[in-house]
């Protein structure tokens, strides 16, 4: 089964990246929003086996830790995962209810990838 991921709040050079190693490296379909509202909706109509939310949603300067707070109490179902290099980024969204996630110095290292599966494994449970 493909294994789906909802983007959130990734730039324009980020976005595209991380789409393209996770369809390389895990063959999964990746799906972007650009905004909390535009996350929302897609979360309205499709199941994703995990959602990853950048720390500052670069399209509107939002704040990601914000949103994995809001999608955790919603119960949006995925498991949520913050992108960002930032250590105490990471703890507030651990706080928050998200996965402990990873920074962009870390994407293309096979930990991320485990990290990434294990995460979404624990959606189809």
């Amino acid at each position: 089964m493909t294994m789906r991921i909802l983007d959130v709040g990734q730039c324009g050079m980020d976005g595209p990246e991380i789409t393209e190693l996770l369809s390389q490296k895990l063959g999964a379909k990746v799906d972007r929003a650009a905004t909390a509202t535009d996350a929302r909706r897609k979360l309205d109509v499709t199941t994703y086996d995990l959602v990853l939310v950048n720390r500052v949603l670069a399209a509107d300067g939002s704040s990601g830790i914000d949103l994995i707070d809001e999608l955790v109490r919603d119960g949006s179902g995925a498991p949520v995962m913050l992108v960002s290099d930032r250590q105490d980024a990471q703890k507030a969204a651990i706080a928050k209810g998200a996965i402990r996630g990873f920074g962009k110095a870390e994407l293309d290292d096979a930990k991320t990838f485990d990290l990434i599966k294990n995460a979404a494994r624990s959606a189809s449970k």
